[in-house]
C-alpha cells in the first residue's frame, strides 16, 4: 500500500471526588502535517463546553488547542475525531547514510533550516536525562564507523528484544534510568530509553507521539475503542533528513502510523495537560479507536 486513510476517534473521561471550578487544558490532539502526512479534518470538543477554545501552533510547530472551563463539574469528557491521509515515507538505504561519528559535527555546522532545527534534538531534555551506563549500552549498536541509520535501526531492534512491553510497572513519570533497571514499560518508555542513549553520543533524536493501526487476532472483530496512543523515535541524518523508527515494534515507521505531534520527550507532546482548582481525588479513561478507511 502507497497511502491510506484514517478516522481517529480519541476520547478522555476525567471523574473527580469534588467539584472543579476552574480547568484549563492544553490539547495535543489533532494530527500535524508531515511531507508523508495530510490531516483532512479534526474536530475536537468536550462536555461540559469549554467557556473559551483556542487553536495555535506551539514551538515545535504542532498544531496545539487551549480549553478554559469555568462552570463547576465532575466529570469532564475531551473527544477528537480527526481524518488522515498517510502516504508511505521516502525510502531511504541504512547502509549509505552517514557514520555516526560525524553527525553531531554536521549537525552544529549545518546550514540547513532543517539542520539547525535538529541541534536541540542532541541534548537531555526533562524525561530523558540519565545516570546509568547509557552510552556503554548504545555503542554496542554503534561501533565505529558505522552509518547513522544501520546503528540507530540496531539499537531499535535491541530494545525491542531486549525490553519487555508492560503497562504496569510504569507510569508516565517513571525516569529513564528506572526503566533501563527494569527491562520494561510502555511504548512511551521504549522511546525515552532510545532516546537517551542516542543523546548521550551526542545524535540528534526527537519523541513522536501519534497512533497505530492495530489489528486483530485472526479471526476475531477489531474491538471499538480498544486501540490506545503510541509513541516512536525520530532520527536526524545530514542528507537524508528524519526517519521513524519504533522500537516497540522494531519497525520503521511506514503508512500504520499517524503522527499527532513531535517535540524532545512526552512532556512536549503529552495529548492533555493543564491545571484545574478543585477536583480532589479523580480517575482518567481514555478510550481510542484507530480505523482504516480507504487505501489506494
Amino acid at each position: 500500500m502507497t497511502a491510506k486513510r484514517f478516522r481517529i476517534s480519541h476520547t478522555t473521561t476525567y471523574r473527580y471526588g469534588q467539584p472543579v471550578t476552574l480547568s484549563q487544558h492544553v490539547v495535543h490532539l489533532r494530527p500535524r502535517e508531515t511531507p508523508w502526512q495530510t490531516c483532512l479534518s479534526s474536530e475536537i470538543s468536550s462536555a461540559p463546553a469549554p467557556s473559551l477554545q483556542t487553536q495555535d501552533t506551539d514551538y515545535f510547530g504542532n498544531p496545539v488547542s487551549y480549553l478554559t472551563l469555568d462552570d463547576d463539574h465532575t466529570l469532564l469528557t475531551v473527544n477528537a475525531v480527526s481524518e488522515v491521509d498517510v502516504r508511505v515515507p521516502a525510502l531511504f538505504d541504512p547502509d549509505a547514510t552517514l557514520a555516526w561519528e560525524d553527525v553531531h559535527q554536521a549537525v552544529m555546522a549545518g546550514r540547513s533550516d532543517e539542520a539547525r532545527d535538529a541541534v536541540q534534538y542532541c541534548f537531555d531534555s526533562p524525561l530523558t536525562g540519565w545516570s546509568r551506563d547509557l552510552p556503554a549500552y548504545a555503542l554496542n549498536s554503534f561501533v565505529p564507523g558505522r552509518p547513522i541509520l544501520a546503528a540507530a535501526m540496531d539499537l531499535t531492534w535491541r530494545i525491542h528484544e531486549e525490553f519487555r512491553y508492560d503497562p504496569t510497572v510504569t507510569d508516565v513519570t517513571t525516569p529513564v534510568d528506572e526503566v533501563f533497571d527494569l527491562k520494561a514499560g510502555v511504548c512511551q518508555d521504549l522511546a525515552h530509553v532510545q532516546i537517551a542513549c542516542m543523546r548521550s553520543l551526542g545524535l540528534p533524536i526527537r519523541y513522536v507521539s501519534g497512533y497505530l493501526l492495530t489489528h486483530p487476532p485472526e479471526g476475531q472483530e477489531k474491538l471499538v475503542g480498544a486501540d490506545a496512543s503510541h509513541a516512536w523515535v525520530s532520527v536526524f541524518c545530514p542528507g537524508t533528513g528524519w526517519v521513524d523508527l519504533d522500537p516497540t515494534n522494531n519497525l520503521v515507521v511506514s503508512v500504520e502510523h499517524i503522527t499527532s505531534a513531535w517535540g524532545r520527550d512526552y512532556g512536549d507532546v503529552s495529548p492533555i495537560s493543564g491545571v484545574i482548582t478543585g477536583g480532589g481525588a479523580h480517575t482518567v479513561d481514555v478510550s481510542v479507536d484507530v480505523a482504516e478507511l480507504s487505501g489506494d
